[in-house]
Order: structure tokens, then sequence, then C-alpha cells
């Protein structure tokens, strides 16, 4: 039977607000989530279906001008008892959401170059970054400035080396200086920087080749697998969800339409968005026939569909649709889908 801390973050009825001169755009909509401790959790979705921005309200990084609208977003990391404690993120102060982002949760950006300070050198920045966050290095009690250097010298060499990047070479160097694979595996090196119980992890692979993406996902799954690591995972692309997710979400219109296992989601698939995508994706041993893309754009959150939002490019779309936005329903198995059809016998819901 799951329990509260088999859960380090939930979402509770989240919305998320743009509010704007003339109108509010609303980006996220009574979304309910939970990222399991010590897994891989995905958000997939097309672009614009609210999954980053979402994943940004844990850290209260939402661009400007977002705001929480309503619901809870709860974090539930240890103490230095090593006990479960629960903090009511949207409610910190500006101090003390200072003091929990990178301790508590990191972030890896989807773009690198941007992330990274153009102006100093890798060691700099990560230098900047422990001193900013006043971080508690092991070498004793009251360090000497000499001491506290060497310190966080080697702490962030063996985190270049744990990367698989020269630390002599890298810890010198300026953004400009790196390839791209390089630069995305220093953010990842950054976002470990304080021993984090949670990274978010926003599209890490975008713009690099396919063999430097498996290279980066491999070495995630790494950290994920020996320290234990909580992941959450934002990107568009479901087959990458396959390989390297536990759970996974799917996003669509600022909406949670299914959530579940990898393997129950994939399996099922109650949502006929979910299997439009996984019917979308590329196969190697399938034949490129067999490919059926999503009709349709995704919505425009300004001028909404009545009813359920995927109904306009909805192939099991019936009058009922087009009337009510459709309940959520618990399945037997722990997931979740937004849908009146889904699949009766194995998965059925809790009612």
């Amino acid at each position: 039977m799951q329990t509260q801390t088999d859960n380090i973050a939930v979402f509770r009825n989240v919305s998320i607000d743009y509010p704007l001169k003339k109108y509010t755009i609303r980006a996220v909509t009574d979304v309910n989530f939970e990222l399991k401790r010590g897994k891989i959790t995905a958000l997939v979705g097309e672009s614009g279906s609210g999954k980053t921005t979402l994943a940004s309200s844990l850290i209260r990084c939402i661009s400007e001008p977002g705001r929480v609208a309503a619901g809870e977003i709860l974090f539930r990391g240890k103490n230095k008892e090593g006990e479960i404690e629960e903090i009511r993120v949207d409610k910190l102060s500006d101090k003390e959401m200072r003091a929990f982002r990178w301790n508590k949760v990191s972030m890896v950006f989807q773009a690198a170059q941007s992330a990274l300070n153009p102006v100093m050198t890798v060691r700099q920045q990560f230098f900047e970054t422990l001193d900013a966050h006043e971080a508690k290095l092991p070498k004793g009690e009251k360090k000497q400035k000499s001491g506290d250097r060497e310190a966080k010298e080697q702490k962030c060499r063996d985190l270049m080396e744990y990367v698989k990047l020269d630390a002599d070479r890298v810890l010198a160097s300026y953004p400009h200086e790196l390839s791209g694979g390089m630069k995305q595996r220093v953010m990842i090196a950054f976002a470990l920087l304080l021993d984090p119980e949670l990274i978010i992890l926003d599209e890490p692979t975008t713009a690099l080749d396919v063999i430097t993406q498996n290279y980066i996902f491999n070495l995630l799954r790494k950290i994920n697998r020996e320290r234990g690591i909580s992941m959450l995972l934002m990107t568009h692309d479901i087959s990458v969800v396959a390989k390297f997710a536990d759970y996974m979400g799917v996003m669509y219109g600022g909406r949670l339409m299914e959530y579940g296992s990898v393997a129950n989601v994939f399996k099922y698939r109650e949502h006929p968005y979910t299997a439009g995508l996984i019917g979308a994706t590329p196969s190697i041993v399938g034949d490129i026939a067999d490919m059926k893309p999503i009709k349709g754009s995704p919505p425009d959150l300004m001028n909404l569909p009545q009813g359920c939002i995927f109904s306009p490019r909805c192939p099991k779309c019936r009058d009922i649709c087009l009337t009510a936005e459709p309940p959520t329903r618990e399945f037997a198995d722990g997931g979740r889908g937004k849908c009146y059809f889904y699949r009766e016998g194995e998965h059925a819901d809790t009612d």
C-alpha cells in the first residue's frame, strides 16, 4: 500500500495563471500529480501543454507574470535527522525559497549555453554557487580560507569525474570553449553540487545528436540508481520516456490527461491523446505506414473548446465529450485517466 512517504513531491489541484492586461491565460488547470521517491517521473506532451510551467512551480521559477492561482505544492524531503518533513513550497518566503533551491531541488535547464554565465569559468560558477548557499563541505568544523577553497576544489573535481569530464580542462574553461554535450554534463554536475533530493530535467538533450543524447540519459539513470535522487523529466519525445522513466504523466492544454507507471500507460493507453502520441512515434522495426500523426493543432488557451479539451482532435469524440469536461478516473493499479471512454477489465477503475 502506498504511503505519503512514497512521494517526494505532490501537486494538489494546482492551477497556474498568466495575468495579462486584458485577460488571464490559465496555463495549468487543476492538476493532481505526484513524484515517487527515488524514481524517474516524466511529463510528456506537445509544446505549450504546460509541463514546464508545472515543473517550474516546484522551485517557483515560473516565467513572469505567471503565478500559482490555486492548489498546494508539497515537498516531502529529509531533515537533518533523516526524518521526512513536509514543506508547503507555494507558501515559502523568498529567503526560504533561496535556501530550498539547489539544496532540496535543483534543475537542469533546456539550453545549457543560456544557463551558464559566458564571462565566468566553470570553476568560478561552481564556487559562486557554493558560496551563495553557504555549502557545508566535508573537511572538519571551522575551516581556514585555504582549506575551504581546497574542499570546494575537490568537490568540483569529484563531480567532473563523476560525469566523465576532464576536471583540469573543464573547470578552467568558459562555456563557449565546451561542446554541447560537455556543457550539458557540466549542468548535470551543477545540479548535483549541493546534493539535492530531486532534480528537474527540462528537455536536457535538446539540440544534441542521438549518440550524445543516449549518453546523457544513461548518465542520468546512473545518478538516479546510484545516488537515489528522484527526477522529474519534461520532454515531448515519448520514446525517451519508454526507455528512461519509471512513471509518466501525459499533459495536454494544461490538463493532466493520464498518469501511471510507464509499463501500464504504454500497455493500456487509456486516453486517446496518449495513444496518438505513441502511434506517431517512429519505430525501427515497424512499418512507417503504420505511423499516424494526431490531426489538428494544440488548443488555443485563450479560446478553449467546450467540454473535453481534446475533443476537436479526438477520434473517439462523442456528444458527451462536447458538453462537459470528463472526470479523472482512478484505476485499481494506481493509474488515472481523464476520459469518458476507457478499457474494462484488468485496468478497471476503482468505483
